[in-house]
């Protein structure tokens, strides 16, 4: 199974569909609340989101969204990254609920071959998350740095620091 990809596997304009969703639940959102100290009442009391918000219930932290799409496209985008260079932009189009399946895309919107080395590479990317009824939630670019082939062919291959079994 591939697990990121080289710089000259990425193309201009291709679209990495990726695999499965996530359905958050509340104990998600509140975990992630509690471990940034994010106590902001919209997303842990449900009695207040529902007395005095337009959305009438807790909205899950948009950080969170953004964290799991992020974590959805390592195995796509970034599996082999040498570095995340930069967050561009992020936006968080639409409230995601507690029950809500959030899927995630990557578009490749660019990409440059190192100006000061030539074994890596800069992958320009857009990632796109939405929901069950194709509601787009959240959107953001970065830049990823990435390994050409032989980057990775002198650091041990596909799995690198994967050690021999023996006996």
């Amino acid at each position: 199974m591939q697990f990121g990809r080289y710089f000259e596997e990425f193309e201009v304009g291709a679209v990495y569909k990726h695999w499965p969703g996530k359905t958050v639940t509340e104990y998600d959102d509140h975990l992630f609340c509690l471990l940034t100290m994010n106590h902001h009442p919209l997303h842990l009391d449900a009695h207040y989101a529902g007395e005095t918000t337009d959305f009438g219930k807790n909205v899950v932290v948009g950080n969170y969204i953004y964290s799991l799409l992020l974590g959805m496209s390592v195995p796509d985008i970034s599996g082999k990254a040498i570095a995340n260079l930069e967050v561009e932009s992020l936006r968080h189009v639409k409230p995601t609920f507690h029950g809500d399946t959030i899927y995630g895309e990557t578009e490749v919107l660019e990409k440059a071959p190192s100006k000061s080395k030539d074994d890596r590479g800069v992958v320009y990317v857009e990632t796109r998350g939405y929901k069950q009824d194709g509601v787009i939630v959240c959107t953001f670019r970065r830049k990823v740095m990435v390994p050409k082939r032989s980057y990775g062919e002198a650091r041990g291959g596909e799995q690198p620091g994967r050690p021999v079994p023996h006996e």
